[in-house]
């Protein structure tokens, strides 16, 4: 019976994770189209932006008449949480030179989350490659596909697909939230600080207050 290595086993995730979650790009590229961006607009954000809540984030409030401006800003701060993560992979993948430019880009909720799920710093980086390849060439194929098919989808949001990236992200941290207490209760209090704020604050805003105290727990 042939062994499975740590970087096998990173692969196999990180495969997982970027077909499955890639393939709520189809939502996007609908739900941006239907927002009012066209097609090249659409595509263009995926290749750049390349933070699945972020883009939603900016169709959703671009498509409810909001300010340019305002949405804008609002999916920045909504994307702020990738600093975080990556002050927490920067020595765990020791990234240099160009190579550093291009993993910034795809430091994000999915890629951190296989990343750190693995056991060895090697299986975390090949983790993380493969995550970032898979899921920034299937994203970007479905949200051309979902834009161009957004007559036939109808409303995007019935579909579905937008839960799958937080339901994968929760999916394959679960297992060290279950096995070490102090984690879930870091996890849960800034889970319980996001909802908090939800009502009173701008979207992203919360989820800045969550991590930020997520953040001092850790440095801790």
């Amino acid at each position: 019976m042939r062994q499975t290595t740590p970087r096998s086993s990173a692969v196999r995730d990180g495969l997982g994770v970027g077909l499955a979650v890639g393939l709520s790009g189809v939502a996007f590229g609908a739900a941006a189209v239907t927002a009012g961006l066209d097609v090249a607009q659409a595509c263009v954000l995926s290749l750049l932006a390349f933070t699945g809540a972020s883009q939603f984030a900016l169709a959703g409030a671009v498509g409810a008449g909001g300010d340019l401006l305002a949405a804008t800003a609002g999916a920045l701060l909504l994307g702020a949480r990738n600093t975080l993560y990556g002050l927490r992979l920067a020595d765990l993948l020791d990234t240099r030179g160009p190579r550093r430019l291009a993993a910034a880009h795809g430091v994000i909720d999915e890629t951190t989350a296989v990343a750190l799920a693995q056991p060895t710093r090697d299986g975390a980086r090949t983790g993380f490659t493969t995550t970032f390849l898979t899921l920034y060439v299937t994203w970007n194929l479905t949200t051309l596909a979902g834009a161009l098919g957004t007559s036939s989808l109808g409303d995007p949001g019935m579909l579905g697909l937008d839960v799958v990236g937080p339901a994968t992200f929760l999916a394959i941290l679960w297992p060290r939230l279950r096995e070490q207490p102090r984690l879930r209760t870091v996890a849960l209090t800034g889970m319980a600080i996001a909802l908090a704020a939800t009502p009173f604050l701008p979207p992203g805003v919360p989820v800045l207050l969550s991590a930020a105290a997520v953040l001092v727990v850790m440095m801790r």
